[in-house]
């Protein structure tokens, strides 16, 4: 899942992140250039989770930006 980031995301939201870890409990870490990025992913956090975890076995729970 972190090699396919960029095809996940999208290459706008790819230029600004950098997914770090993912912990056994299912938590994607991800770091993010600005503060104004971060809170505008967290709102659109949903809809990322679904696009992560669209045809995967492993599922993705949460995202912390």
């Amino acid at each position: 899942m972190l090699e396919a980031w960029p095809e996940l995301v999208g290459p706008q939201i790819a230029q600004v992140t950098a997914p770090e870890s993912v912990s056994q409990d299912g938590l994607l870490r991800v770091r993010v250039k600005t503060a104004a990025w971060a809170a505008e992913l967290s709102m659109m956090t949903p809809q990322i989770l679904a696009r992560v975890n669209a045809g995967r076995a492993g599922r993705i729970k949460g995202i912390r930006w």
